[in-house]
């Protein structure tokens, strides 16, 4: 591949940069939480929930900032020009800067998983292989999701405080999504959303799992066996729990049966994919059709 050079350029620059291991550092940090919640959940299995807890709040975060500056910080230097010379298409400088940008944040984050993964060993003993790396592939996809969100936000961009801001609106945005979807239910249905006891609605719980780190926690709730939801592992395993309420949507807890086919969990995969696709073809269109300068 012609752009396989840029493309490790571009994941040396993220993995010699600071930014990338101190995600790493803060993913591991924040997600060793042992509690006798999560313990109860999925056993020694919680291994495994510790890299949800981890990734779910700092891979996104991390993710966007390591790559929103990808093509943005090219055209800063003035350095866009020489990569313009290159023998390259402008899809392949696009291809060479996700997939670098992929690379150094999905190496970062494996060896946060390993880290994690060793603790949890010494800690609690041997856990299931399949379910982790079922969530080591779940973290990729995020990961690749976010990237691809960072490269469409670089793209569409003239100057860094401008990308800068557009992450921030997108971090607000899922900070919020769920009080977001359910104003919107009601507004249109006219059906207040008590948490506590959400309504049965397929389309309710199908928007709340549309972002990146929505879909990534209802695959990976599914790989722990703790139910269907896009909240975090133990939050899930409390929700379902006889006698306790909790400020959760579950789909178990709402419907009879499981809720409909489009709330299966492996779905969510499907979710992450388009979060991959759309924002790299809604760049490589940018950025092949309109001025790279």
């Amino acid at each position: 591949m012609r752009w396989s050079p840029l493309a490790r350029s571009e994941s040396r620059t993220v993995l010699t940069s600071k930014g990338a291991w101190i995600l790493a550092s803060l993913v591991v940090l924040w997600g060793f939480r042992p509690t006798y919640a999560g313990w109860d959940a999925v056993g020694r299995n919680i291994t495994v929930g510790y890299i949800q807890i981890g990734v779910d709040l700092f891979l996104p975060i991390g993710a966007l900032l390591v790559s929103y500056q990808s093509l943005i910080g090219e055209r800063t230097t003035g350095s866009i020009k020489f990569l313009l010379g290159l023998p390259l298409t402008r899809t392949q400088i696009l291809l060479g800067k996700a997939s670098g940008r992929f690379v150094g944040v999905g190496a970062a984050i494996v060896a946060a998983a390993l880290a994690l993964a060793g603790i949890g060993l010494v800690e609690h003993g041997p856990f299931g292989l399949l379910p982790f790396l079922g969530t080591l592939v779940a973290t990729l996809l995020l990961a690749s999701a976010m990237v691809a969100v960072g490269v469409l936000v670089s793209t569409v961009t003239r100057r860094t405080v401008t990308a800068a801001t557009g992450v921030f609106a997108y971090l607000l945005v899922t900070l919020f999504w769920t009080q977001i979807v359910t104003s919107v239910y009601t507004a249109i249905t006219g059906v207040p959303v008590d948490p506590y006891e959400a309504p049965a609605s397929g389309p309710l719980f199908l928007a709340l799992r549309l972002t990146p780190d929505g879909a990534y926690n209802v695959l990976t709730n599914w790989l722990l066996d703790v139910g269907n939801s896009a909240e975090l592992f133990h939050i899930v395993a409390t929700k379902l729990a006889p006698g306790v309420s909790v400020n959760a949507f579950v789909v178990e807890a709402a419907f009879d049966g499981g809720g409909p086919w489009y709330l299966h969990p492996a779905l969510s995969v499907v979710v992450l994919l388009v979060w991959v696709g759309v924002p790299m073809a809604l760049a490589r269109r940018i950025f092949t059709e309109g001025d790279a300068l």
